[in-house]
């Protein structure tokens, strides 16, 4: 979620930014109060920031807005960005980071009371529409009446869907390779070739190859790419421009990044931002001021 800073991580997780406030989340008895099902609100955190892992007993919808959020859930990663959230079922473990400034976005469902079609079991992005986030500010409003507050809710059901685009990184969780996975997230940009991962932990390269096969369902390199775009997303939405994000993310040019970006996401860095609203910063170039695509 964001920057990687060195020599700060754990296995399996992406390493923090310096100045990251860690946050312990304290449930509250009643999130939702009886006979509603949502309620929501929004905070802006000044400072990356992190929330340790915790569960909640309600359903959670999240989503942010002039930044990221990323998600762990036990050995996945979610990267959610504009024009996405994440709904993460009542009792699932899961900790997150936010962007600094980040205008970040929670929805609390109250399991009894929301329909049986959204008692997903895995965590699930949703497509932020533009209706279905201003249904959801609109019930932050605590002086909503009742009334008010029962016809939003039952438009936010016949809404609310799960995204066609599941953004998700599988860790490997295999001692074989669980160094290349520390080392990448800690800093994606590393260009170490499979062959050169194989040689430095005195394994076969086929070893290699079949345990990122086997574990996450990609190559070594697709693994790779996928993690670098999770990563792309952070970085561009802080405002970084196009050729830095390359430059940080390993690639000799930014060319082979946007490539690399569009194979993964089905279009540009700047399309892609463009049509979820817009990164901070226009993913402009700091020095010549020219978006770049």
């Amino acid at each position: 979620m964001v920057p990687a800073s060195r020599g700060e991580v754990s296995r399996g997780t992406v390493s923090r930014a310096a100045g990251t406030v860690v946050r312990q989340v304290v449930e509250e008895a009643e999130q939702v109060p009886a006979p509603f099902a949502i309620t929501a609100g929004f905070r802006i955190p000044r400072v990356p920031t992190e929330w340790a892992p915790h569960s909640h007993t309600f359903h959670e919808l999240v989503w942010v807005r002039g930044g990221t959020l990323t998600s762990r859930v036990e050995d996945r990663v979610f990267t959610v960005s504009e024009g996405h959230g994440l709904w993460m079922p009542a009792g699932v473990a899961h900790g997150g980071r936010s962007t600094a400034g980040a205008r970040f976005h929670d929805a609390f469902f109250a399991p009894d009371r929301t329909p049986s079609a959204f008692a997903f079991e895995e965590p699930k992005a949703i497509e932020m529409t533009p209706l279905l986030e201003s249904l959801l500010v609109h019930l932050s409003a605590a002086e909503l009446d009742e009334a008010a507050r029962s016809r939003a809710e039952a438009v936010v059901f016949d809404v609310l869907r799960p995204s066609g685009r599941q953004f998700t990184l599988q860790l490997p969780n295999d001692p074989r390779i669980d160094p290349i996975a520390e080392a990448l997230l800690d800093d994606p940009g590393d260009g170490r070739s499979l062959e050169e991962w194989a040689a430095h932990l005195g394994v076969s390269d086929r070893t290699v190859t079949r345990a990122f096969r086997q574990a996450t369902g990609l190559s070594f390199a697709q693994w790779r790419q996928l993690l670098r775009v999770h990563r792309a997303l952070t970085l561009l939405s802080e405002g970084f421009d196009v050729l830095t994000v390359s430059e940080v993310l390993g690639y000799a040019q930014s060319s082979s990044f946007i490539a690399a970006f569009r194979r993964v996401m089905g279009t540009t860095p700047g399309a892609y931002f463009e049509a979820s609203g817009g990164a901070p910063g226009d993913v402009r170039n700091p020095v010549s001021g020219v978006q770049n695509a």
